[in-house]
């Protein structure tokens, strides 16, 4: 929705000096994900639509900042289809938004996907930025990491030397400009690529001088820090190197929290130079230890338990908050060891989480879900290269681990989450979405129809669920390629349920109910009540939000859906809710609302009601996302607007 002349908008400015001043004070990752959240769905309230895309932007370099990929780059589609809605496309500011976009699809792994966007981000900013433009060194700066990304460190020199050039002509202060700070890190880590130490020395030298300067202990600092640590250790000092990367590691926990992606990978390097002080130590002569730094030891990968021998851990009394949080729990107390000790050459490529079939993958599950399928468990989820070569050592390995967890377990399966359809374990990426969906990968946008052949449901055991580490990115790659369901076909969808809701709510049941048939116009409310959970989920955009869940999970996860920040049809629910607690005494006849049959009862006036008011909220979301230009109230009329929209002709016709 535009905003209108004179309307109020939210203050950009503002919302940024108050996220500074959070930093600042060390409020930590949580306190400033919600104070942007909160600013999100303010500027939705107001309907600003500059200050959305803005925030937008803000809150995705965020997520990306403490690992959550895959949110950072649902609300990076968000911000371009917003600008590209605003007709930015040429600007100045959609060139930046094109910068963030990218930057967050490298960061998620999808460098395929960032390499084309970059593209389209050089080619808008030769148009839209001038030589000395502060934006362009920042995307020749992020181009640089996909190069790296993508093992071309040569060519990532080349972009950051670019960058370098443009912030320290464009700067007012080169020697406290922490852009250029940040250049030089970037730098240093490159140059131990390429086998240059010396000037990589030079470079992170650099970059602590401007922070020293300047003072500032922010994730930028932590970032250099990390990187003179890692000249150090290359240069043979692993004791000044654990002192820099514990430095860094305090910074980090402030600012992004200790189960960001920041801190496992600043911890695993820290881990690494006290295991090269460890190595040191036991090459000498005689035994000397170092107080100060207090060095852990890693122990020798454990020999895999005999037959027979107990592998359970002491019952504890902890209370258990949800599947997911146990699942988590378990992977970072057992599989990452594991994985480390064991796996060393693959733990950088192998993904960890919990995601599939289960109510404690979809984040539903409570006291009455442990009856079954229950227990300590995760999925390990490998390319078909990695699974061929240690796929079967790795199950052994991940079955030898503990079978009770903080007092729960072992782990009760069913005869439908055993074999091939077991829920946690060793999988290989393509079979484990395949015995989900039928599919390794999520169809191309040009095969609509093979889209229409998965149901929302299916999706959503899919894409749904938490996934904990995933460094090589191939598993979410294909988690996303499902996530981002392609325009033409959610129009479509969004069509078919909208002639459902015209149909079965606001037609069949008062003419049901008109003829007498109670049972029939208590099955067009189940109808309607399905087709309106699952509009609700479509104009929330699945990329945004996921897919309508299991028929069971539908009403907790539209409630679920209704109180996240900037939600869109927040009361649809409510209104659901009261026709399907009405349909009874509607349909069937009640207690003081008449008996079944035909004629007006107070139960089915108000059944209708509920009915209108959710239509018309839709009507108006709609509306609100020019869908639909019609003010009618029968819901078949906004369909034929939302199909005339759709691109594809195939699709346009069914």
């Amino acid at each position: 929705m535009e905003r209108s002349s004179g309307s109020e908008a939210i203050d950009v400015a503002a919302v940024l000096a108050e996220l500074d001043r959070i930093h600042a004070a060390g409020g930590g990752p949580e306190r400033a994900r919600a104070h942007l959240e909160a600013a999100l769905a303010r500027s939705e309230e107001l309907g600003d639509q500059p200050g959305r895309l803005a925030i937008l932007n803000e809150l995705m370099g965020h997520l990306r900042s403490v690992g959550d990929h895959a949110q950072s780059v649902t609300l990076a589609e968000e911000a371009l289809a917003l600008a590209d809605r605003m007709g930015l496309a040429g600007s100045d500011a959609y060139t930046t938004t094109l910068v963030n976009v990218a930057t967050a699809q490298r960061a998620a792994g999808l460098l395929e996907e960032a390499h084309e966007t970059y593209v389209r981000a050089l080619a808008d900013a030769e148009r839209t930025l001038g030589p000395h433009d502060r934006r362009l060194a920042a995307l020749h700066n992020n181009h640089s990491m996909l190069h790296s990304d993508s093992g071309h460190p040569a060519a990532a020199r080349t972009e950051l030397l670019a960058a370098l050039r443009i912030l320290e002509a464009s700067s007012v202060d080169p020697g406290a400009d922490v852009d250029i700070a940040t250049t030089h890190t970037n730098l240093a880590l490159v140059s131990l690529r390429l086998g240059r130490p010396e000037q990589a020395q030079s470079h992170a030298g650099s970059a602590m001088a401007i922070f020293q300067r300047t003072r500032r202990e922010d994730g930028h600092y932590a970032g250099a820090l990390a990187s003179l640590a890692a000249v150090r250790i290359e240069l043979g000092d692993a004791t000044a190197a654990v002192e820099l990367y514990r430095r860094a590691l305090a910074i980090v926990d402030a600012c992004y929290g200790p189960d960001s992606e920041a801190h496992e990978i600043v911890a695993d390097n820290l881990e690494e130079a006290l295991a090269a002080i460890d190595a040191a130590d036991r090459r000498r002569p005689t035994s000397g230890s170092i107080p100060a730094l207090a060095p852990t030891h890693r122990t020798t990968p454990a020999a895999r338990p005999k037959p027979g021998v107990d592998r359970t851990t002491p019952r504890e009394d902890v209370s258990l908050a949800s599947g997911m949080e146990l699942a988590r729990a378990y992977w970072e107390t057992h599989g990452r060891p594991m994985l480390r000790e064991r796996y060393p050459a693959q733990a950088g490529r192998i993904a960890v989480g919990l995601v599939g079939h289960g109510s404690d993958a979809l984040g539903f599950d409570d006291e009455h879900s442990r009856d079954h399928d229950f227990g300590p468990g995760f999925c390990l989820w490998l390319t078909a290269d990695d699974h061929a070569a240690i796929g079967e050592e790795l199950q052994a390995d991940y079955d030898a681990l503990p079978v009770t967890f903080r007092g729960v377990g072992p782990r009760v399966t069913t005869r439908r989450s055993e074999g091939s359809q077991r829920r946690v374990g060793v999988f290989e990426i393509g079979a484990f979405f395949s015995s989900l969906t039928g599919l390794e990968r999520a169809p191309a946008a040009d095969r609509p129809h093979e889209w229409l052949m998965l149901e929302e449901a299916t999706l959503a055991t899919a894409t749904g669920g938490e996934v904990f580490v995933d460094p090589l990115g191939a598993f979410s790659g294909v988690r996303n390629s499902f996530r981002r369901m392609p325009e033409d076909v959610r129009l479509a969808l969004i069509g078919r349920r909208l002639g459902m809701m015209a149909q079965a709510g606001q037609y069949n049941v008062p003419r049901m109910l008109a003829r007498g048939d109670g049972e029939a116009a208590w099955l067009a409310v189940a109808e309607f009540v399905r087709a309106t959970a699952s509009v609700v989920f479509l104009l929330n955009r699945p990329a945004a939000v996921g897919y309508l869940p299991y028929y069971k999970w539908q009403f907790a996860a539209l409630r679920a859906l209704a109180a996240r920040p900037a939600s869109r049809l927040p009361e649809v629910h409510r209104h659901l809710a009261d026709a399907v607690r009405l349909a009874s005494a509607a349909c069937l006849g009640g207690p003081g609302f008449g008996e079944g049959g035909a004629g007006a009862t107070p139960a089915r006036a108000a059944l209708e009601q509920s009915i209108d008011a959710a239509c018309a909220d839709v009507a108006a979301e709609l509306r609100a996302q020019r869908l639909t230009d019609s003010a009618d109230p029968f819901l078949e009329r906004h369909r034929d607007e939302v199909q005339a929209r759709i691109a594809d002709p195939w699709l346009r016709a069914l």
